[in-house]
C-alpha cells in the first residue's frame, strides 16, 4: 500500500473513531442534562427494581435516602462529565474509564437475561446483548485508543506541547507547515460545531416542549410532561402515607390443621390486567386496556402495588401464566386468588387453578348467581339446584383438600343467602358492596349493566350476620364512583377487605385513600371477621 493510500485510511480512521465517540458523548450529554430539565428525577425505583446478582446492594441503596440523593448525584453530573468531555475530546481515557464503569453498573443492574429484565421498560428486545453491553465495550477500547488516531482536544494539546518542546528556538515555520498545522488544529476543534448541534438540538426540544405544555394548557388537559413512567411511579410514591395493613383468614389445610392466610386489607382486581373491562357501551375499551397490559406492564404493576402494601391480585385461571411468570422472573410474592371462572364449570376452573398453583380459590359470582337460582334454565339436562349446590360444596372440599382456602363469591345477595341456608361454609366471602349514589344507577331499569350490588342496605344487613370474612369488590360500581366514595362505603359497612381494579398510576392514591378509609371505619355496625 503506498503511502499516499495509508494516509487516506489513517483519516477515515480517525474521523470514524471520532464520530463514534462525539455520539457516545452526545448520549451520555443528554441523559445527565435531561434528569436535570425533568425535574425530581431519582434513581431509587432503579436501583430498587433491581433482580440479579447485585439486587441486594442496589436495594439496600434505593432504601437510603441519604443514599440514593448520593448516587442521583453521581448518576446526573457522572454523565455530564463524560458526555461533555468525549463530545470534546478532553480526558478522553479518564472519560472513558469512568463512563464505562456506570455503564457496566446499569448493565448488571438489568441484564438482558431471561427472567431479570421485566422491572424496567425497553425500546427493544435484547437476548444477552444490548446497547449498554455494546456501549461499555466501545468506551474500554477508548482507554486505550491513543489521542493520535482521532481528532480530539487532548491530540491538540499535546501536539502543542510536543511542538513548544521540540526546540528552543524553532525554525521558521514554511508557509506549508503553517497551512497544515492550521488544518490539524481545526479538525482538532470539530468539538465546536458538535457542541453546537447539540445545543441547538436541546434548544429546539425545549421550544417543542414549550409549546406541548402551552397546548395543554389551554386545552385543559393535566399532563405529566418530561418524566418516564418509572419516574412518574415512583414521585408517586414518594407521597404513600404507609404499606396498606394486613390481617389473616383462617382456614383448614390438607391435613385438616387450622392454618391461616395473610391478606392485604386492599386486594388488586384483575379485570383490568385480563381485559375484562366493564366499558358499557364502549366497547374498543377491552382491547385498549389488553394492549396497555403487556406482560413488562403487568408486572411492573403487581411490583409496585407489592410495595405499597398489597400482597394478593383476584384474577381468573386464565391469567396463571402471568401468575407463574410474575414469581419465576419478577420473585414476586403476590398471591393469586382465582375466582375458578371457566364457562360456569366450577370445577374445570378449579382444575386450571390448581394447576397454575393459585393461593387460594373462590366459587365466581356469577356461576354462584346462576346455580343458586332454582329456577334456572340450566344448560345441562336435568342438573337441579340440589346437584349444583352439592357441586359448590364439593369444590369447597376439593379447595381445602390441597391446602387452599376455599371462598365463595356472589352479585346478588340472594345468592349468598342461598348458600347460607343450604349449609354451605366458605373460609371467606367474595360479595359486591356499593351504594346507588351516582347518576347512571338505576334500579328499575331493565338496563342495569352500570350496576353491580343491586340491593346495597341488604347486602350491609346480611353480610353483617356473617362470621366469615368478606371481601368486598365492584365497590366503585366499575369506574362510576369516586375511590374515596367507594373505599368509605365499603369498610364503613362491614367489608373486611376490597378488591379494586387499579393501572399502575392510580396504585399509590388509591392506597392512600383506603388507609383513611380503614383508619375512619371505626363506627361500623359489622365487627372485623379478619
Amino acid at each position: 500500500m503506498s503511502n499516499k493510500s495509508k494516509e487516506y485510511m489513517n483519516r477515515i480512521y480517525r474521523w470514524s473513531v471520532t464520530i463514534i465517540r462525539i455520539a457516545i458523548g452526545w448520549h451520555f450529554l443528554y441523559e445527565g442534562l435531561s434528569k436535570i430539565i425533568a425535574g425530581g428525577w431519582s434513581s431509587a425505583p432503579y436501583l430498587a427494581g433491581s433482580r440479579w446478582i447485585f439486587a441486594p446492594l442496589f436495594h439496600w441503596m434505593a432504601d437510603s435516602v441519604a443514599i440514593t440523593s448520593f448516587v442521583d448525584f453521581l448518576n446526573i453530573w457522572g454523565l455530564i462529565f463524560v458526555g461533555l468531555a468525549l463530545i470534546i475530546g478532553a480526558f478522553t481515557r479518564l472519560a472513558s474509564g469512568v463512563g464505562a464503569l456506570m455503564l457496566f453498573f446499569y448493565f448488571v443492574a438489568y441484564p438482558p437475561i431471561p427472567g431479570f429484565m421485566v422491572s424496567v421498560p425497553v425500546e427493544g428486545s435484547y437476548l444477552w446483548v444490548n446497547k449498554t453491553l455494546i456501549e461499555f465495550f466501545v468506551l474500554l477500547a477508548f482507554i486505550f485508543i491513543s489521542s493520535d488516531l482521532q481528532y480530539s482536544l487532548d491530540r491538540l494539546i499535546r501536539r502543542w506541547k510536543d511542538e513548544k518542546a521540540r526546540k528552543p528556538v524553532p525554525d521558521i515555520p514554511s508557509d506549508e507547515g503553517k497551512s497544515k498545522g492550521r488544518r490539524e488544529a481545526i479538525k482538532d476543534l470539530i468539538s465546536v460545531p458538535a457542541l453546537g448541534a447539540f445545543a441547538y438540538a436541546l434548544y429546539r426540544k425545549g421550544k417543542w416542549d414549550s409549546f406541548e405544555e402551552k397546548l395543554l394548557k389551554v386545552e385543559g388537559i393535566d399532563a405529566n410532561s418530561g418524566a418516564t413512567l418509572l419516574q412518574f411511579n415512583y414521585a408517586t410514591i414518594k407521597e404513600l402515607k404507609g404499606e396498606v395493613p394486613k390481617t389473616v383468614i383462617n382456614y383448614t389445610d390438607k391435613n385438616g390443621q387450622p392454618a391461616k392466610f395473610e391478606l392485604s386489607r386492599l386486594i388488586m382486581g384483575g379485570n383490568l390486567i385480563g381485559g375484562w373491562a366493564h366499558a358499557r357501551d364502549l366497547i374498543y375499551v377491552s382491547k385498549l386496556v389488553k394492549t396497555y397490559h403487556s406482560d413488562e406492564k403487568v408486572m411492573q404493576t403487581l411490583g409496585l402495588a407489592e410495595k405499597c402494601g398489597i400482597n394478593a391480585i383476584i384474577t381468573n385461571p386464565q391469567l396463571g401464566r402471568i401468575h407463574k411468570k410474575y414469581k419465576h422472573e419478577f420473585k414476586g410474592k403476590m398471591k393469586f386468588i382465582s375466582d375458578c371462572g371457566i364457562a360456569l364449570d366450577f370445577q374445570k376452573g378449579i382444575a386450571m387453578s390448581l394447576a397454575v398453583d393459585s393461593d387460594a380459590l373462590y366459587c365466581q359470582g356469577e356461576i354462584t348467581d346462576r346455580w343458586t337460582e332454582e329456577n334456572w334454565n340450566d344448560p345441562v339436562p336435568g342438573r337441579t339446584f340440589e346437584q349444583r349446590m352439592e357441586l359448590i360444596r364439593k369444590g369447597l372440599e376439593e379447595i381445602r383438600s390441597n391446602g387452599k382456602p376455599a371462598g365463595i363469591g356472589a352479585h346478588r345477595i340472594e345468592a349468598i343467602r342461598k348458600c347460607v341456608e343450604y349449609g354451605l361454609k366458605p373460609d371467606f366471602w367474595v360479595k359486591t358492596c356499593h351504594s346507588h349514589n351516582y347518576w347512571s344507577a338505576q334500579p328499575d331499569s331493565p338496563w342495569q349493566d352500570n350496576m353491580f350490588d343491586y340491593d346495597p342496605e341488604e347486602t350491609i344487613r346480611f353480610m353483617g350476620t356473617l362470621k366469615e370474612p368478606w371481601i368486598a369488590f365492584k365497590v366503585l360500581a366499575a369506574g362510576a364512583i369516586k375511590p374515596e366514595d367507594g373505599l368509605k362505603y365499603a369498610f364503613s359497612n362491614g367489608a373486611d377487605f376490597v378488591c379494586l381494579g387499579m393501572y399502575d398510576f392510580q396504585i399509590v392514591e388509591d392506597v392512600n385513600i383506603a388507609l383513611e378509609a380503614i383508619a375512619g371505619a371505626k363506627e361500623r355496625t359489622r365487627p372485623w371477621m379478619a
